[in-house]
């Protein structure tokens, strides 16, 4: 039988079991596979196939949550066919973005989970054409959000000769953040990578496509676990090789959630994660002369002093700017998400006389 706390299920996720749902015979399992409305998971009984139970999932207002990878729920096994999924225990962290489907229409987004309950979050960043600072400071945004440690992996440094000079720009806007140059291909810098490479501990790769997610899972699993695609090199692009979010365990006990590439990665509610972000802008707001300072005109202002003297750049300034933007905006839908469904949830409960009389409100 599989022992579920070599995936990762502390005390944290046992606690939330109630004794009803053990006599009713339900187990905790977690999540190793989403692909479109298809679950996989592995519980004590191994690896299975899973579905909702619909009667939680689409009709009872209590489950909204659905599983996403990486997540801990509650199921009922089937030894005749696919198991039931009930409800998902509450994560830890996770990481989630505005769901692509709809970033043309952003009145109408809503958040995406892409994966959860990790403990570090592998930024993954290729050093050649596809090098950006400003998509690396969404990223970090995203992570210090997430509830996991970020850590920045620079990838594919054996293609670079100057990647340390890279190294040195992602240290000044990854504050409090390890950041490690690697080559999957000759194993430059994969020691530094053994401090978080622990027994059941959870890691999540994040970052666009061609940037050598699967080939350092297979480096690490010293295995060929995925395929490996090639990148145009006039541009530095490539195909998604993992095309749907995927749990794996390694021989020697590590987990790895690997997710397809986002070239875009649309912010939803971070607001936590830019103060970590950008804790240097933060700091110099504070010591602006007034305390609801736009730093335009106003004397005294901080931030207009650190751009004029060049301790801040005007870029990493206009990022803070616009992904404040993005995020106050997510922040508001967020809200709005939430108390539409605390109104929905009412409205379920009142009879049906009052229900007429709430929809005409």
């Amino acid at each position: 039988m599989i022992n579920l706390k070599e995936y990762g299920f502390y005390d944290y996720f046992e606690k939330q079991i109630i004794d009803e749902e053990k006599q009713e015979g339900l187990i905790p399992s977690r999540v190793i596979s989403v692909h479109k409305e298809s679950y996989k998971i592995i519980s004590e009984y191994g690896e299975k196939n899973a579905k909702l139970k619909g009667s939680n999932f689409y009709q009872d207002s209590k489950y909204q949550i659905y599983p996403a990878v990486g997540d801990f729920v509650l199921i009922k096994p089937n030894s005749m066919g696919d198991d039931v999924i009930y409800r998902v225990l509450s994560r830890r962290s996770y990481f989630s973005r505005i769901n692509p489907t709809m970033r043309n229409n952003i009145a109408s987004a809503s958040e995406q989970i892409v994966a959860a309950n990790f403990d570090y979050v592998f930024i993954m960043v290729s050093l050649n054409h596809d090098f950006n600072l400003r998509r690396l400071e969404r990223y970090l945004a995203a992570a210090w959000q997430s509830g996991g440690t970020p850590v920045v992996l620079l990838t594919k440094a054996d293609l670079c000769e100057d990647y340390e000079d890279m190294v040195n720009e992602v240290k000044g806007i990854a504050l409090a953040v390890e950041v490690l140059a690697i080559s999957s291909l000759t194993g430059l810098g994969m020691e530094g990578l053994k401090q978080f490479l622990k027994p059941c501990k959870t890691l999540v790769f994040l970052g666009s496509s061609g940037i050598g997610k699967s080939s350092l899972v297979n480096a690490l699993a010293k295995e060929q676990l995925m395929k490996v695609n090639i990148i145009r090199e006039e541009d530095s692009k490539g195909h998604h090789t993992t095309t749907y979010r995927q749990l794996f365990k390694l021989e020697n006990g590590v987990l790895i959630i690997d997710t397809p590439g986002m070239r875009e990665l649309g912010m939803w509610d971070v607001e936590d994660g830019l103060g970590e972000t950008f804790s240097d802008i933060e700091d110099l707001t504070d010591q602006c002369r007034f305390h609801d300072c736009s730093h335009k005109t106003e004397p005294g202002c901080a931030v207009k002093e650190a751009l004029e003297i060049g301790t801040l750049t005007i870029e990493r300034w206009k990022s803070y700017e616009k992904l404040l933007r993005e995020s106050q905006y997510s922040a508001k839908k967020a809200n709005c998400l939430k108390l539409k469904a605390k109104n929905n949830k009412n409205a379920m409960k009142l009879p049906y006389s009052s229900k007429k009389n709430y929809d005409e409100d």
